[in-house]
Parts: structure tokens; C-alpha cells; sequence
């Protein structure tokens, strides 16, 4: 009853401006919008702005007399802050009324971070950043608000709310940690909220424990059901190769509750197909086109092959029940459709639950969900690494994204940033530190961990697929006109690491959705491992004085640079030495002997042999900077006998400009040739 009448008074904060009245807000209400998913369907204020202060690497910028983008993939992240003051780094500097949702760490050390408020001179907060998330200070001691996601999976997180009327400052002294982020609303000038304060009144703190318990019951709908409200019970049978109806609703009225039980296949890659050969579309209103298209498990953001998770607006009860719990409301009408794309008819059970609308329909947004594989990438060279998560047009807010990969060669899939263009702005409002930083973990973790806001459900080993989620509760992001999402991919598809995402947003009505639904011959099959593959890096010589292990692993080129980020590296004196390195067991057969070459100052010319014959002429390795190289070698064909053949490396010479004759390999693959 509590969380409803926070519900309640949230939305009647929320309708104040509609009669031109200034927006005001108690610290609960403010609290309310970590658990109220109904708030998010509400048209956001003009004015509203979400922002991200954060350690990016400020050498990415935007030339605007130029229009062009310098160093956008630059990835030094971790000790920027936005200036320092005497010998302490301001983090973050914000004019208000406005409020922090969520503060983050890669790592936190024992380094104070100060928190000044509305001007005060004297630090609202001032704890050692370790004290943000650790349980230890109150009022950041809520297990499911404050923590750390799990002991594998690394970084920090803090979800309690910080507003501020005028203005928010934040400086840290010496040795306060490695990345951080600060995700904080702009309210409209007009908006009155309370100065945080650390020694909160029994009912701001009664706020946060009744937030706390909804987010550590994940599976349950975290907003009170409606009296008025029902539930349709159906249990149909999804045709092969057909659309089947799952519901009709008319008048108007908000979808609460979506659950579908079916039968999955207990093998993993199984699950996966069958997921993705089933979708899922809602169409609102007089729509032509459905808001809601997915293949069914990633709109519950789960592909296959983990375990059951629990996160606040979805997913997977271990009794087998997938569960939705975004608000979805409707003008006119509401109709769900399954769509089976697979070889055999599959039967399911659906609960959808409906409920009269607690406002004003044309106060309200349409709640769209849609599924991609590279769809709508910007198309110029200065944006490379950025890789499309959304791109529309409207009012609305983004709340979430739901990203599934495919890296099969290994290395840390994750490291680009997150950018987010609002309204059109040409440098992002919201700009990060990382992949694993927006998914609210750290430090490439290939840990599994299951949160309210964010999730990392399935990950082998970073080598093969993974399954990551992030949702923007209390952070949503609103727009006006226009919103893009991107995430940096470093790696490119040609490696082969391939991305697919799912974006979670409502749009206003005549906005503008342009993803429409996929064949199932893009959305499953894509995933092949690629064959005969040889990390350089695994391999030794058999000889002496040869290959090491990698000295240069520091360097990090993702995409354009070594796979896994290492290279094999060898470093004779001069021309004639040579080295042999026996490789794994091939099968019997004909091979294009490809390549992969690191690239350096001091690297020489080499000359490749296998089995005692050379394949193709010397590789002049020389490059000016340390890197990979541009394009992946054809060196020539090969016959093999079953066993592990010899490489052997010989060195030629050295280019007039190189200090040195060293050899670097990324990978080998013998290609079977036609």
C-alpha cells in the first residue's frame, strides 16, 4: 500500500505542470522513481535533461566549424576528471534544480570524494569513495541500492538519490579510485526539490527501505496491482511459419503485466534458435506498423542458455515463466501477436494483465521495443567506433537496452563507450567509460551477475556469446525531438564479433520508429565459430632464442588491433637468425595460409615457411607506431599431412626507416582452400 501512494503522489508531482503549476518534489517521490516503471510512460517536461558526468577521455571531441569528430575512439578513461582545483579533481559541476541517480566506480579507494550542495562551502557528503558502496554509511547502506554486483564481476554501484536545488558540486582527493561516473537529472528551472542531506527524517528513510525491499523482490511487479485491473489467461498453439493472436484489448487502458511459459529445449544453442525463431509484436491504437517487435526471448532479455534472473522490468522465474513488467499504455486498443518462424508448431500459456489508466491518455507515451543487427551505423569515417543501439524521433524517454553478442575469437568484446545524442546535439549529453561501465560492472568481467537495473546473465568466458542488460529506472533519459544511442564496438564484424540489440523506449504519438521486424535468416545461424584459427600469442618456439610470451600486452587497439590485444613477439638481433614454433594439429589438406601481423618501429622482414616450403614473399613489418596490421595477409596455399606442422620464421632484412628486425603475429588461419 505504501509504494502505491507513492505511486500516487509521484504522479500527481508529475501532472503539475499540464495546469502550469511548478513541478515539486519530497525526497520519497523522488525515491519512488527507483521502483515506479509507470512514471516512465509519462511525457517528460521541456527542460528535463539526463546527463552523464564521467571520466571519458577528453581528447574525443567534436570540431563544429570543422564538423568533424577528432580521436572518437580514444579509450584513456580512467583519471580524467573535468579540471582540478588545488589537488583535488572536480568530477562533477552542475548548475541546478536537478538530482543524481546513480554514481559508479571502476574501482573505489579510500581517497575522500566531496559532495557540495546549493552552494554550502561545507560538504554534504564527505567519505572515503570506498563509503559509497560498501554498506559501512548510512544513508548508503541499502543492499539493493548500494553495492557491488557481485565478487566476480567487479565495479560499484549506488542508486540513492542525491538532489540538489541550486547546484552540485563534487571534488576527490588523492587516491579516490579509477573511473567514475555520475548520472544526474536537470529539472526545469521552475522545479522545487529538497537539498540532500546525510541524516535523513524517518520518512525519507522509510522511502528508501521500502525502495530497497520492492528491488530485492525482482519477479514481482514492483508496483501495486489496480483494483480495477484483470488478467487474460491464453494457451495457444503458435503455428509453424504463421502469426497467432495472443490478445485483443479495446478502450483505453495500460498492458501492466506480460507472462509466457513454454517449453524450452534443455540444450543452449536449441534455446537460442527457438527463441529467436518466435516473436513477439504489439500494435497500439490505429498504428499501421506494431511499436513492439522482438524475437520473443530478447524481449525478456534473455536469448538462451543461462539461468534463470530476475531483474526489476523483466525476466526468467526458475519455474520457466518469462515476466514483463513495463507500463504499456493505449488510446483505443491493444493487439498481441506470436509469430513462429520455426519448423514446428510450439504451445504456450500467456497472462496479460490490464488496468484502467490512472491518468490522462494524452499525457502518456507508447512503450516500443525493437530488435536489430547493425541497423541504421552512422555512415562517416570521424564516428568510427560507434555502433547503433536506437535512433528516433520525438518526445519520449530511452529505459533500457538489452545487448547479446557473439565474439568466438576472444578478447575483451566491450571496451566502447556509450554515447547518447539528445535532441539533436552534436557532442552527447551522455558519454562513457566503457562497456562494461554502463552495464554496471568493471573491469571486462566475465562474471555472472543478476541486479535490478543491470545484468550479465550468460558470458563464455568473454570467447563466445554473452547476454548484458542495463535499465534506465530512476534514469530514463527524455527527449524532445530526437534521441540516438550508441555504443563503441571496437571489434569489427569481420573478425568475427557481431552485436544485436534490443532498445527499450516511449515515444510520443507521431513519433517516428524506423526498425521494422527482421528475417529469420538475420536473426539466428550467424553465430558460427570460426575454424582453424591460431592465436600468436599461444604459441612458443621449439628452438632457442625464439618467440616469448607477449611483451607488448599493454598496447590495446581493439578493432583495429590485435585480437585478445596481445600479439606473439619475437625480437632477434639481425638478419639470417631464424626461429621455429610448431603449431597445432592440422587435418590433411589444402590451406590459404592467412595472416595477422603486429607492426612496430622496430620490426623487421620475414620471411614464412611451412613444413620446409616458403609460402609467399617477405613481410616488411615496419610501421612507424606500434599496432596491428591494417589488412589480414593472404599469403598462399599449403598442403598438409595430418599432424602439427612447423612454422618457421627467417629474417631478411629490415626496412631503411626500422630501428630493428623483431616479428609480431596477431593469428594464423589455414583456410581450406576451394
Amino acid at each position: 500500500m505504501k509504494n502505491h501512494f507513492l505511486f500516487l503522489s509521484g504522479i500527481f508531482a508529475f501532472l503539475l505542470p499540464l495546469s502550469g503549476r511548478a513541478e515539486t518534489y519530497t525526497y520519497p517521490q523522488l525515491v519512488n522513481r527507483l521502483t515506479d516503471l509507470h512514471q516512465l510512460a509519462t511525457l517528460p517536461p521541456p527542460g528535463e535533461k539526463m546527463i552523464l558526468s564521467s571520466s571519458y577521455d577528453r581528447r574525443s571531441q567534436y570540431d563544429a566549424a570543422a564538423d568533424k569528430y577528432i580521436n572518437w575512439g580514444s579509450n584513456a578513461d580512467w583519471a580524467n576528471g573535468m579540471r582540478k582545483e588545488g589537488d583535488e579533481f572536480v568530477l562533477m559541476d552542475a548548475q541546478g534544480p536537478g538530482c543524481i541517480w546513480r554514481t559508479w566506480a571502476a574501482t573505489a579507494k579510500a581517497g575522500h570524494v566531496k559532495i557540495y550542495l546549493d552552494g554550502s562551502t561545507i560538504p554534504t557528503v564527505d567519505l572515503p569513495f570506498t563509503d559509497y558502496f560498501n554498506g559501512k554509511a548510512a544513508p548508503f547502506n541499502r543492499a539493493n541500492i548500494d553495492y557491488i554486483p557481485s565478487k566476480e564481476a567487479h565495479g560499484f554501484d549506488n542508486f540513492t538519490p542525491i538532489p540538489f536545488q541550486k547546484s552540485c558540486k563534487i571534488l576527490a582527493e588523492k587516491d579516490w579510485g579509477q573511473y567514475y561516473q555520475f548520472t544526474y537529472s536537470l529539472f526545469p528551472t521552475d522545479t522545487v526539490v529538497p537539498t540532500f542531506s546525510m541524516n535523513l527524517s524517518a520518512e525519507d528513510s522509510a522511502a528508501l527501505d521500502q525502495a530497497d525491499k520492492i528491488l530485492g523482490q525482482c519477479g514481482k511487479n514492483p508496483v501495486a496491482d489496480s483494483p480495477a485491473g484483470k488478467t487474460d489467461s491464453h494457451s495457444i498453439t503458435a503455428d509453424a511459419g504463421k502469426e497467432t493472436s495472443v490478445d485483443d484489448l479495446n478502450g483505453v487502458g495500460a498492458i501492466t503485466a506480460l507472462k509466457v511459459k513454454l517449453d524450452l529445449p534443455k540444450d543452449p544453442e536449441a534455446q537460442r534458435i527457438l527463441l529467436r525463431q518466435l516473436t513477439i509484436s504489439i500494435t497500439w491504437d490505429d498504428d499501421a506498423a506494431p511499436s513492439v517487435w522482438s524475437p520473443l526471448g530478447d524481449f525478456f532479455a534473455y536469448v538462451g542458455g543461462a539461468d534463470a534472473f530476475q531483474s526489476l522490468p523483466a525476466g526468467l522465474m526458475r519455474d520457466g515463466m518469462f515476466y514483463s513488467y513495463w507500463y504499456m499504455p493505449y488510446g483505443k486498443k491493444a493487439h498481441i501477436e506470436v509469430g513462429n518462424d520455426g519448423p514446428s508448431a510450439v504451445t504456450m500459456t500467456w497472462d496479460v494483465t490490464h488496468a484502467p489508466l490512472d491518468q490522462p491518455i494524452d499525457t502518456l507515451m507508447r512503450f516500443h521495443a525493437k530488435w536489430h543487427r547493425d541497423a541504421f551505423l552512422p555512415d562517416r569515417a570521424d564516428r568510427w567506433p560507434d555502433w547503433t543501439l536506437l535512433t528516433t524521433q520525438g518526445t519520449g524517454r530511452y529505459v533500457g537496452t538489452h545487448l547479446h553478442g557473439w565474439n568466438p575469437r576472444g578478447g575483451w568484446w566491450g571496451e566502447g563507450d556509450d554515447k547518447f545524442f539528445i535532441d539533436g546535439e552534436k557532442f552527447p549529453s551522455i558519454f562513457g567509460t566503457g562497456s562494461e561501465d554502463y552495464f554496471g560492472y568493471a573491469w571486462s568481467s566475465a562474471g555472472h551477475f543478476s541486479r535490478p537495473y543491470h545484468n550479465q546473465i550468460l558470458n563464455e568466458g568473454n570467447a563466445g556469446h554473452f547476454d548484458d542488460n542495463r535499465w534506465h529506472i530512476s534514469d530514463s533519459v527524455p527527449f524532445q525531438t530526437s534521441f540516438e544511442g550508441d555504443i563503441e564496438k571496437y571489434f569489427p564484424n569481420e573478425r568475427t564479433t557481431l552485436y544485436a540489440a534490443e532498445a527499450f523506449w516511449y515515444l510520443s504519438a507521431g513519433g517516428t520508429d524506423p526498425y521494422g521486424p527482421v528475417p529469420v535468416t538475420d536473426r539466428v545461424g550467424y553465430w558460427v565459430r570460426p575454424q582453424n584459427f591460431i592465436e600468436g600469442e599461444t604459441l612458443h618456439a621449439i628452438t632457442k632464442g625464439g618467440p616469448h610470451d607477449p611483451t607488448r600486452q599493454d598496447i590495446y587497439l581493439f578493432g583495429k588491433g590485435w585480437c585478445s590485444g596481445r600479439q606473439l613477439f619475437w625480437n632477434p638481433t639481425q638478419a639470417g637468425e631464424t626461429t621455429e614454433i610448431e603449431l597445432p594439429a592440422q587435418k590433411a589438406g589444402t590451406y590459404t595460409l592467412k595472416a595477422h601481423f603486429g607492426q612496430g618501429p622496430d620490426y623487421g622482414i620475414t620471411q614464412i615457411n611451412i613444413n620446409g616450403v616458403d609460402v609467399g614473399q617477405p613481410v616488411d613489418l615496419y610501421n612507424s607506431a606500434i599496432m596491428a596490421g591494417a589488412d589480414v595477409a593472404e599469403l598462399g596455399k599449403v598442403t598438409l599431412q595430418d599432424g602439427k606442422p612447423i612454422l618457421k620464421l627467417t629474417v631478411t632484412g629490415k626496412n631503411a626507416s626500422s630501428t630493428g628486425v623483431a616479428f609480431g603475429l596477431d593469428y594464423l588461419q589455414f583456410a581450406p582452400a576451394p
